[in-house]
């Protein structure tokens, strides 16, 4: 059964075709993971495959993929079984042939073989070769960027998809916790993630979690790497370990970044830490309606800048629904020139990341705007935390 009910998606397809007409665009081909479950509630391990979602502004929405996974659509999509459409097998990582030349078959039976298109030409699993084949197997379509059509629609959130972020961000929490009580010097970094892993999927008592878009650990000498992996190294002594994990729930995400330092923290790191602190509690107490984007980012810029620092990169993001290798929504970022107007129920992860050598800092929550100003999912102190 899907995680929603008809109505919640009833409203996203309509405001879905509503920007698609204000695009001029009549049918919509989506081919991102969480695009095709916002509209569907199509949830499966299946995008490594070619598949999509046909949303066409006088039709009802059509699922196609892999013969074999249209078990997964039946059972997690509000489709009835006519618009759950499976390729034979033949096609998939054919050299001979390719599924979207199955969709064109399919959108030619359908009537759509002449209509404006829009595609997702700026994501993860829509290739080249995909739009090649697309444009030689349907010549009299018009082709147009649909990119991120459905990401913006998507930025504000039901009350529905709130809850599931509120919990995801508790188990964000929770596996955050169980990797700071894990941690020894002694301890290797593999056997670090595996704990905080077993966290992210058990979850709670009243609710368990799922795989989540990442878990990134900066440690010792790579402190100052965002987006590293672990190693089988052992974590070490005197050595900053930066996590960012996340919590996810029904494919909804909750981004969470501390830092642990074990042994005794170097005052230079402790000041590094006091001043990040003081910005995540300013941007949060400036967070409002109506503010826009870029003014988060300069409130944050205002506070380092006293302190003799800089960081160039943004501090924020939109986010929600997703799939790996992404938990963002590729739409509002807190950065310069960013001038997205705050509008309750946005959610944003926003990272004070401050990578600077082996003595980084990294603190982040996700916060949902509210009618007056925001709310933390998180729980956990903002603090450097120290493993003596």
């Amino acid at each position: 059964m899907p995680q929603f009910g008809l109505e919640e998606y009833a409203r996203r397809l309509a405001r879905t075709k509503e920007e698609m007409m204000q695009r001029r665009i009549e049918v919509l081909l989506i081919t991102s993971p969480e695009n095709m479950n916002y509209l569907t509630g199509y949830d499966a391990w299946s995008f490594y495959t070619h598949q999509m979602v046909i949303v066409a502004l006088d039709h009802q929405p059509v699922w196609v993929g892999r013969g074999i996974d249209v078990p997964c659509a039946t059972s997690t999509a509000y489709l009835p079984s006519s618009d759950v459409i499976g390729y034979p097998d033949h096609y998939v990582q054919s050299t001979e042939r390719h599924p979207m030349e199955f969709v064109a078959q399919e959108l030619d039976r359908r009537g759509l073989g002449n209509r404006v298109v829009g595609v997702e030409m700026d994501n993860y699993f829509f290739t080249a070769r995909c739009f090649e084949r697309l444009q030689s197997s349907l010549p009299n379509c018009t082709f147009k960027d649909g990119s991120n059509l459905v990401n913006w629609v998507r930025i504000i959130k039901s009350e529905a998809e709130v809850e599931l972020i509120k919990q995801a961000g508790v188990i964000a929490d929770c596996a955050m916790r169980a990797g700071i009580d894990a941690i020894t010097p002694s301890m290797r970094q593999c056997d670090l993630a595996a704990r905080i892993m077993q966290a992210q999927i058990t979850g709670t008592e009243s609710f368990g979690g799922a795989v989540p878009g990442g878990l990134v650990m900066g440690i010792g000498p790579r402190a100052d790497a965002p987006h590293l992996s672990w190693t089988d190294d052992p974590v070490g002594s005197d050595v900053v370990v930066n996590i960012e994990l996340g919590g996810c729930r029904a494919r909804y995400h909750a981004g969470l970044a501390r830092s642990v330092y074990l042994g005794t923290p170097p005052g230079q790191l402790r000041q590094l830490a006091a001043v990040v602190r003081e910005g995540m509690e300013t941007v949060l107490s400036a967070i409002a309606p109506g503010r826009v984007c870029s003014e988060m980012e300069e409130v944050w810029r205002n506070v380092i800048s006293r302190h003799g620092l800089n960081k160039s990169s943004r501090i924020g993001y939109s986010i929600g629904l997703g799939y790996p290798p992404d938990w963002g929504e590729h739409t509002a970022s807190l950065r310069p020139g960013d001038t997205t107007e705050l509008q309750p129920n946005m959610i944003f992860h926003v990272i004070l990341g401050m990578w600077q050598g082996e003595l980084s800092f990294v603190l982040s929550e996700t916060i949902r705007v509210t009618e007056k100003g925001c709310e933390s999912f998180s729980r956990m102190p903002r603090e450097l935390f120290a493993v003596s």
